[in-house]
């Protein structure tokens, strides 16, 4: 049986063991000071790793590793009635998380995974083995066109996708993949207009980051290593998921903005174009 080896510090899955993970040697990521690290699924659930699984409202689960693996990222699973998506998929799985999935798609219904970024590339390709052999029915890995050279675990479950003329692709009804960019050129979000009671989710990934104060978000191309976007392509992100409406927005951890969501987007990129551009210098 071959190994798939995982990066400690981004929990992506790789096919082989090259010296450093590419994603982490981005300036978009870093890798630890004591040099690379890699793990395998065996290794974490022999450490006890499990999925923990919590719902977060009705028809959207959260799904996360305990403890966590890599950055940590929670990620999201949609209930609909023709099936699920699986977004930003963690970097392990056990059977309890591959139970939740199908539980969540329904009897007969479609699974589909995707990203928002490489960074939560996690363990894509193993969710959907597991969870075609658990469903009995193909379970495609989508991928960005622009981001799919970011891939270290090549697999025909990957199915490459890019946005049509409005920039969206419905993978299933009401489920709508977006690609504003920013982040990466293939960052995408996903609109769920069944969420908040009918009022419209944006599940953001990390294109768009909540805020602990649950009233503003922030926009960078690293977070970690604090490297910002200009003004001019943050609110090219924000116009660009603002043409759908949503009320709450959730990140790729445990954020949320849970009101006036599409309002507060529009305002914080204001905000981060006004700064960048020194509107505010006085201040300081």
């Amino acid at each position: 049986m071959t190994t798939t080896w995982i990066c400690r510090t981004c929990a992506v899955e790789h096919a082989d063991r090259p010296d450093v993970c590419a994603i982490c040697a981005d300036e978009r990521q870093w890798v630890p000071a004591t040099g690379q690290a890699w793990t395998t699924l065996d290794e974490l659930a022999a450490a006890g790793l499990t999925v923990e699984v919590s719902e977060l409202e009705p028809g959207l689960l959260a799904l996360g590793a305990a403890p966590p693996v890599g950055i940590g990222q929670q990620s999201k699973v949609v209930s609909t009635a023709e099936g699920a998506l699986l977004w930003d998929p963690l970097g392990f799985v056990d059977d309890g998380g591959v139970a939740a999935v199908v539980a969540a798609a329904g009897p007969g219904g479609r699974v589909v995974v995707a990203a928002s970024h490489p960074h939560m590339f996690g363990v894509q390709v193993e969710w959907s083995r597991r969870l075609s052999a658990a469903t009995g029915r193909p379970v495609p890995v989508l991928v960005s066109e622009a981001d799919a050279g970011w891939v270290a675990r090549p697999d025909d479950v990957i199915e490459t996708w890019a946005p049509g003329p409005d920039g969206e692709l419905e993978v299933l009804p009401g489920v709508v993949l977006s690609q504003p960019g920013g982040h990466f050129p293939g960052s995408a979000v996903v609109h769920w207009a069944d969420g908040a009671d009918g009022r419209g989710v944006l599940l953001s990934g990390d294109t768009i980051f909540a805020n602990p104060d649950r009233t503003s978000v922030s926009f960078m191309r690293s977070y970690p290593n604090r490297i910002p976007l200009s003004g001019a392509v943050v609110k090219r992100v924000a116009e660009h998921v603002a043409r759908r409406p949503f009320e709450r927005l959730y990140n790729n951890f445990q954020d949320v903005i849970p009101a006036d969501a599409r309002e507060v987007v529009l305002r914080s990129a204001e905000r981060h174009a006004a700064w960048v551009r020194g509107d505010f210098d006085h201040l300081t």
